[in-house]
């Protein structure tokens, strides 16, 4: 059974977003591996430490104050602000060395469980990563041809790192991924799930009940390329 059920038609309040976007928070830096969300005044400061994406803010609500003075006060190379809120809002108040990143959207499911399915002649593998599932979809040499990763936010689960191998798309992969996954939550006691998905899933996510809750708008500091050596 896919993880899905009837989508609501109520907006979601600005609560409602604010606790999910905690939830994907924390779970993203569990997924990755980064230091423990930092809380800070509507929002968190993570640590990422990678080229082109240092440190990211994320706001769990858009304030224009709190947005403008992140903006001025940080002038660091690969630096990130993602905040629950339109593209729009951002690019209205950063300044010009701030560049706009793709939109993402804040998507929940309830989990139901049910017993995953990967077509054949495909088979899945589990692994597990401290707190983290990963699941893989073989091929029949043995081969990673999609996967994705969940991770734990208290009773929520975080879906996260979603792929499929270019010559592997469109054979239901990702979806059995997903299934997988959520199979795995609920057998762990996590019964909602949370994701921020590339315009591309978000359309994937929605054939498997997902619904969105908000945009996830994203600006950055471009760094410099490391020259070669």
């Amino acid at each position: 059974m896919q993880p899905g059920g009837s989508r609501s038609t109520q907006e979601p309040t600005v609560s409602d977003v604010a606790s999910l976007v905690a939830s994907w928070v924390h779970g993203w830096a569990v997924s990755r591996a980064v230091p423990s969300p930092t809380s800070l005044p509507g929002g968190w400061r993570i640590q990422v430490g990678l080229p082109g994406h240092r440190v990211r803010y994320v706001l769990a609500a858009y304030d224009d104050a709190t947005v403008t003075e992140l903006g001025r006060r940080h002038t660091e190379p690969g630096t990130w602000i993602k905040a629950a809120t339109n593209p729009s809002d951002l690019h209205r108040v950063l300044p010009a060395r701030w560049a706009m990143s793709d939109t993402g959207y804040l998507m929940t499911v309830p989990f139901t469980g049910g017993d995953p399915v990967v077509p054949a002649p495909y088979s899945t593998q589990l692994e597990v990563e401290g707190d983290v599932i990963v699941a893989s979809v073989l091929d029949t040499a043995g081969r990673t041809a999609a996967r994705g990763r969940l991770a734990p936010a208290g009773r929520v689960g975080v879906i996260d790192q979603v792929e499929t191998a270019p010559t592997h798309r469109r054979r239901g992969l990702a979806s059995a991924v997903m299934r997988t996954l959520a199979h795995h939550a609920v057998r762990r006691g996590m019964h909602r799930g949370v994701l921020v998905a590339t315009d591309d899933g978000r359309e994937l996510y929605r054939t498997l009940g997902w619904t969105v809750r908000s945009p996830i708008a994203a600006a950055h500091i471009p760094e410099a390329p490391t020259p070669l050596a």
